[in-house]
């Protein structure tokens, strides 16, 4: 059986490792999803996903010239349900404040301009110390 690029065909789960899932599309042929086309969140680890001998639905989305099969499990989903966008929690960057916004503690329609004239000045110090210890980091280096 000759695959279709675009088409949806069933499938079953033969193989899982740390990029991807192996499948087997009924009626002949095989294919590869990777991980970026397993779901429409964030995937750290295939087999919270997915597991072997499961029955999928599979869009195949690329053959190269190798005769390799590219799978998507998300696009094989006809109405995806709209996601709003998981953080992951052990990610520290993104549960990081902005170090960038102000902290107000007075409004700023009631601020003098020596408030916001020290306000500013605390600010840009801080971003300035921020992107020294970035640059140093960077450099493997660091300034005394």
């Amino acid at each position: 059986m000759q695959l279709e690029i675009g088409k949806i065909y069933n499938g079953k789960v033969k193989g899982i490792t740390q990029y991807g899932a192996f499948v087997d599309i009924e009626g002949g042929g095989s294919g590869m999803v990777h991980i970026s086309e397993i779901a429409n969140t964030f995937v750290n680890e295939i087999r919270e996903h997915l597991t072997e001998n499961q029955e999928v639905k599979v869009k195949v989305i690329g053959i190269n010239e190798a005769g390799k099969v590219s799978l998507s499990i998300k696009k094989a989903v006809e109405n995806p349900a709209p996601q709003q966008k998981q953080r992951r929690q052990n990610d520290n960057r993104r549960n990081k404040p902005n170090v960038y916004e102000p902290k107000k503690t007075i409004p700023q329609s009631e601020m003098t301009f020596e408030d916001m004239m020290s306000h500013f000045k605390q600010s840009s110090e801080e971003r300035i110390c921020d992107i020294k210890r970035n640059t140093d980091r960077k450099n493997k280096t660091r300034r005394k």
